[in-house]
């Protein structure tokens, strides 16, 4: 018997290590019930529900292939070596076979288990699978990990271009095994089941990824550099969860994108290039999780950065936390986030620089916050935008360039349609007052709509100069 130790890659086509597990011989699944490992990680409750939702729809899927899925209990990783070696001998499993994933407490998991399991004399190989390129295999001409993202796409292209990452075979049905299923459960404890206008969402499985795919190649991706950017229009594939936990893999997201234009990275379709682009950032931030394990550790990509003087502000991290900033664009965002488990990327963006240039509070408390509910939580990703966001990442906008929210609300939804679905007791407000309630005159208290919490301009000021007390790269070096 071989085992395919599923993680966050919940899909039976293009999936590496069930590929190459069923090809050996008889196979069995198993996934992890982790439950204080999740809370440790800040994983959601509704992306923990959409990973047993999903597990439903794989076991169905895997059941008909006459593939048992097993489940087991770990309170963290810890435990995954002990209750992964009793499985095997239980099943007397001779390999066991996992997709990578990165990230140093991964990593470390991988390690242990893989030692553990070889001690009893059972083989461990793990697959590249959730990215296009190994970590480690795009590197500058000196042998470093990329900093600059254009630099890494660029070498990422011409990767591509002389070799297209190839979809594996979904497996053919095997003969019975003699090893019954166990059920998915339906909750964890410490998980707070979720609302079902939130889980309708984001139905389950591989069916709805795909149909979502397809749909976005067909219909939309054309006019993602143009509509992308507007939060009150469907402009994005509604994708990311799905990505996130590897109920699509990148590789069907690529290979759908050069369908729709004839094969081409750099010309042709704009929207397009652009999706193909923004697949190439998810990669780029994976590999800085393993080139610079520091920002798997909470630490600032750039160290200099350490020495800023956060505000610890309670009361203004709550109403940002809570959608009472004051600031229709920030609220509206927020509450999308909490009522739905996804934000709109150009709004990510926005009430991150206003925590953290505006409210110049720490980007690790916003990172934090959004992991907590976001159901398309990625820690590569999460803490590449929250670093971004508050000049201490990779790429990141310089310190001085600070988002006014009033301007990017007027530029990406000018009409206030975004703000107004979701803040309704500023329905009444006409297309200009809606942006900025309070310059409207009078207006304070529109339907017990709060004041805002800081003035734009000064705190733009105070973030500038907490900024600018920095120490440079280079002055940090010659004191070390």
């Amino acid at each position: 018997m071989h085992l395919i130790w599923l993680r966050t890659d919940l899909r039976l086509h293009d999936n590496t290590a069930l590929a190459a597990a069923s090809q050996r011989g008889p196979v069995a699944a198993v996934y992890l019930i982790t439950p204080e490992q999740w809370q440790a990680h800040d994983d959601a409750p509704c992306k923990v529900d959409f990973w047993l939702r999903n597990l439903q729809h794989l076991s169905q899927a895997l059941d008909n292939l006459n593939i048992p899925l097993l489940i087991r209990h770990a309170a963290t990783w810890d435990q995954a070596p002990t209750v992964l070696s009793q499985l095997c001998r239980e099943l007397s499993v001779e390999s066991v076979h996992v997709n990578e994933e990165y990230g140093i407490h991964e990593s470390r998991r991988d390690s242990a288990v893989a030692q553990a399991l070889e001690a009893d004399g059972v083989t461990f190989h793990s697959y590249l699978d959730q990215l296009f390129f190994q970590p480690g295999s795009v590197l500058t001409k000196t042998g470093t990990y990329f900093q600059v993202f254009s630099q890494f796409r660029k070498v990422c292209y011409t990767r591509l271009h002389s070799a297209l990452p190839r979809r594996v075979p979904t497996p053919k049905a095997q003969a019975e095994p003699g090893v019954k299923s166990d059920p998915v459960p339906t909750a964890v404890e410490g998980f707070p089941t979720p609302s079902e206008t939130l889980r309708a969402l984001w139905p389950a499985g591989e069916d709805e990824a795909r149909r979502r795919l397809d749909a976005f190649a067909d219909q939309q991706i054309s006019y993602y550099k143009d509509e992308r950017d507007f939060p009150a229009k469907p402009g994005t594939s509604q994708l990311s969860a799905y990505l996130a936990a590897g109920v699509v893999s990148p590789r069907q997201c690529l290979h759908a994108a050069l369908q729709t234009n004839q094969g081409e990275f750099e010309s042709g379709d704009i929207g397009a290039i652009t999706w193909i682009n923004e697949l190439l950032w998810r990669e780029f931030y994976k590999h800085i999780l393993v080139g610079y394990p520091r920002v798997s550790r909470h630490r600032a990509f750039r160290p200099e950065t350490e020495a800023l003087a956060w505000r610890k502000a309670p009361e203004d991290l709550a109403a940002w936390q809570q959608a009472r900033t004051g600031l229709p664009i920030i609220d509206a965002a927020m509450r999308q986030l909490l009522e739905t488990g996804w934000m709109h990327n150009r709004l990510r963006m926005v009430v991150a620089m206003f925590l953290t240039k505006n409210l110049l509070i720490d980007w690790r408390e916003g990172e934090r916050f959004f992991m907590r509910h976001l159901i398309d939580g990625d820690l590569a990703a999460n803490n590449g935008g929250w670093q971004w966001s508050s000049s201490t990442g990779t790429d990141s906008a310089p310190y001085f360039r600070i988002f006014s929210p009033l301007s990017q609300s007027e530029k990406f939804d000018g009409d206030g349609v975004f703000i107004k679905r979701w803040l309704p007791e500023l329905a009444a407000l006409n297309k200009k007052q809606v942006h900025n309630p309070e310059a409207a005159g009078g207006l304070f208290g529109v339907a017990d709509y709060p004041r805002a919490i800081v003035d734009l301009k000064q705190s733009r000021e105070r973030a500038l100069a907490a900024f600018r007390r920095l120490p440079s790269r280079q002055e940090m070096a010659e004191h070390e």
